[in-house]
């Protein structure tokens, strides 16, 4: 079969938009000075437009700028500017709102477990408080207490204890024996 009776079937491959049309065009097949001369054209022309679109867009560029000093728009503004408007963008997004609520229930859960901790904790601490050594102990520095001197009968809570034996042993500094016998 020649080239004029294979019509639609012909296989020769169609360029692709940016791909150079020159490029494409088989070994087998060569461009006429006429179709050569076209193609000259219109790369010149292309090249041209091209030349002007750059300088239409330097003076929009150049319009542009001269506007925003008019108005008092400065880069920082309009950098603030597109900042905001980023972030607005970003929190748009659906994979910014899904890590949003991932890392909220995150919270949710880390404080109930902070306030499980707590609750661990503060009922560990009664329970040592209930303990037969600390009931021990909060004995023995309430006698240590009455022995220092203390105005208040035995009793009263851990805490109160300590604050009055602070108290006691800072406004009645008494010398020790070792120091009154050294002294000459």
């Amino acid at each position: 079969m020649d080239r004029g009776e294979q019509g639609l079937l012909r296989t020769d491959p169609v360029p692709e938009e940016g791909e150079d049309v020159v490029a494409t065009i088989g070994a087998t097949e060569t461009l006429s000075e006429e179709e050569q001369e076209e193609l000259r054209r219109e790369l010149a022309k292309v090249e041209e437009e091209i030349q002007t679109l750059s300088q239409v867009l330097a003076a929009k560029e150049k319009h542009l700028a001269e506007i925003k000093r008019k108005l008092g728009i400065n880069s920082l503004q309009e950098l603030k500017q597109n900042i905001a408007k980023g972030w607005q963008d970003v929190t748009a997004t659906s994979a910014y709102k899904k890590t949003s609520e991932t890392l909220s229930q995150a919270g949710q859960k880390a404080s109930a477990a902070f306030s499980s901790v707590g609750s661990v904790i503060t009922k560990k601490l009664e329970d040592v408080k209930n303990s037969p050594t600390f009931k021990s102990f909060e004995e023995k520095v309430e006698n240590l207490k009455s022995k220092v001197g203390g105005t208040k009968p035995a009793g009263g809570d851990f805490g109160e204890v300590l604050n009055s034996t602070a108290n006691a042993s800072a406004t009645a500094p008494e010398p020790l024996p070792e120091q009154t016998q050294a002294s000459p």
